[in-house]
């Protein structure tokens, strides 16, 4: 009988153990999984979606004398009213949708730009030899390490009149004066197209590497031309990281702020400019975070179109 109950003890350690271990398998599989998808969604919800909420509401309102200077309406009818007049607006005022085009046309043109300037460069990169590779890589990196608003004071001074572009051109006799450059669309292409062109050759780069070069050789094997092999076979397995630089570049030079206002011309603004003209210079609260609601919406819905239609055909 003492044996019966000295053992009964063990046993039950034993199955308490096992069902701790089960719990912690089970933890390990499915809680480390939810939690490490939870942070960065607990991220994109702290830092986007509450601030988008904000000035969401803040479209719905009306600008007032005030800190802070808008007041939003008592009542559903009052808000609608308000919101009407502030989304209206953007498509009664030239000023706004003229803002919208000239921003998406300066940046689906610096973005063929950037993929016509980074497909070769990514290619050549991805072909090149390790030692090589990673040279050229830190030189593709190593603008990051400067910071963005020196490197656009630098083109200021490169395209302006006395710059050293103007002085390389009348040294050599290819003009007898200064070509007039900045505060022109050229300047603005000029700063996007460097200052983005990193973010085209990355994902480029990345996609490239991993691309299987027996593919080419079976090609050329049966007969396929070098070029016609870029044609049929690379550029078509490339489709993904061309899409993926296309929308990093494109994104944020479609709100581009800074490189519009020091080197363009006052007569041809971007939206990011008169967004923030209407936030500091007329302090429209209403307005601006109306423009804002519209340029984010311009932006993020053509994109989940694509991740659903890209979504799609992976399970088609």
């Amino acid at each position: 009988m003492a044996s019966d109950t000295t053992q009964a003890p063990a046993a039950d350690d034993a199955s308490t153990q096992e069902q701790a271990h089960g719990f912690g398998d089970w933890f390990n599989r499915i809680g480390w999984r939810k939690l490490i998808i939870t942070i960065p969604y607990f991220w994109l919800l702290l830092f986007f979606l509450t601030p988008f909420a904000i000035v969401l509401v803040i479209s719905f309102s009306e600008a007032a004398i005030a800190i802070p200077p808008f007041r939003i309406g008592t009542s559903w009818s009052e808000i609608m009213e308000m919101a009407s007049y502030n989304f209206g607006l953007l498509a009664d005022d030239s000023l706004y949708w003229w803002g919208y085009l000239n921003s998406v046309k300066i940046a689906a043109i610096s973005t063929v730009f950037c993929l016509l300037l980074g497909y070769p460069m990514a290619y050549g990169i991805a072909r090149a030899n390790g030692a090589w590779r990673n040279i050229l890589l830190l030189l593709v990196i190593l603008p990051f390490w400067t910071s963005f608003l020196l490197r656009i004071y630098a083109w200021m001074g490169m395209l302006s009149n006395n710059g050293l572009i103007n002085d390389i051109l009348t040294g050599i006799g290819i003009t007898s004066e200064p070509i007039q450059m900045m505060n022109t669309d050229f300047a603005v292409y000029i700063g996007i197209v460097y200052s983005y062109l990193p973010f085209m050759i990355l994902p480029l780069f990345a996609n490239l590497e991993r691309l299987d070069l027996t593919l080419n050789e079976a090609a050329m094997d049966l007969g396929s031309r070098p070029w016609r092999t870029f044609i049929d076979v690379t550029l078509p397995l490339s489709l993904p990281g061309i899409v993926a630089g296309s929308l990093l570049v494109f994104i944020p030079a479609t709100g581009e702020y800074v490189i519009p206002a020091l080197l363009g011309r006052s007569d041809s603004p971007m939206i990011g400019k008169v967004l923030a003209d209407e936030f500091f210079l007329n302090r429209d609260w209403p307005v601006a975070s109306a423009v804002a609601v519209v340029l984010l919406v311009l932006l993020v819905v053509p994109i989940m179109a694509f991740n659903h239609y890209n979504a799609k055909e992976q399970e088609g």
